[in-house]
């Protein structure tokens, strides 16, 4: 890995990843691609249990590093855009919870490496916005799959059609940001978050984002199908056995 993402264990089940280019806005150079692909594939061979994934300087991240590409082949272009987007895959099946830590503008495929992520967290005035329409391009890396789900149709569409970024105040609004704070506070109420979520059960945690997304998929009935699954596997694990003895005994469960 090089400097240009920071890996930081505020506690054995927190992981923050800090993308740290911020003299080009954190832009995902094939490099920084790369250091974060593998970053997240390690940590499923870590006790992590929540993923943090944030920025040093003013720009969360501008997306795709345009003066790099400027110089790739066709080829090479078409490489480094399925990196991006294998990159937001990746964290979106990731088996642990994620969290966007958006502490300035987020664009183009900063902002789908934010979508890719359970819940997002945003500094206050900060700007985001799938931006390609205005170079003639289009959102490559999920963004015209998950921005729909999380806002609706026709506002991600009004966003993606005109290039044009919204406030993060906006964005809540929306639903597309669960909180908005002021820049100096955005890490601590991303680690508020990620300390209850470490505190609770991992299996759990996994097993719960798993049925949700999976259910997304398809029909209610589908997905009622897969909790029913998913219960009966929970119900007889040593977790829940901790929680019940913890709630009896009147103290705080420890889970494995």
């Amino acid at each position: 890995m090089t400097d240009h993402m920071l890996q930081e264990w505020p506690s054995e089940r927190i992981c923050v990843l800090r993308l740290n280019r911020p003299e080009a806005y954190n832009a995902l150079s094939r490099a920084l691609t790369d250091d974060l692909r593998e970053a997240v594939r390690g940590l499923s061979d870590t006790r992590a249990q929540v993923l943090i994934l944030t920025a040093n300087g003013k720009g969360f991240c501008a997306g795709a590093d345009l003066k790099e590409r400027k110089l790739m082949s066709d080829d090479e272009k078409y490489a480094h855009n399925r990196a991006i987007n294998d990159l937001a895959n990746e964290i979106a099946a990731a088996k642990f919870a994620t969290v966007a830590a958006i502490s300035g503008t987020a664009l183009g495929g900063g902002m789908e490496i934010s979508l890719a992520c359970d819940l997002r967290f945003a500094a206050a005035g900060c700007k985001m916005g799938l931006t390609e329409a205005r170079i003639g391009a289009m959102p490559g890396a999920g963004g015209t799959q998950r921005l729909p789900r999380l806002i609706g149709t026709a506002r991600a569409l009004e966003m993606m059609y005109t290039g044009e970024p919204i406030t993060a105040e906006q964005a809540a609004d929306w639903g597309l940001v669960n909180d908005v704070v002021p820049i100096e506070g955005l890490m601590d109420r991303a680690m508020a978050f990620a300390d209850l979520v470490a505190a609770r059960s991992r299996r759990t945690t996994a097993r719960l984002k798993d049925t949700v997304y999976r259910g997304l998929d398809g029909p209610l009935a589908g997905g009622l199908e897969i909790e029913r699954t998913a219960i009966v596997e929970i119900l007889k694990s040593e977790d829940y056995q901790e929680g019940l003895a913890a709630f009896a005994e009147r103290r705080a469960p420890v889970f494995g």
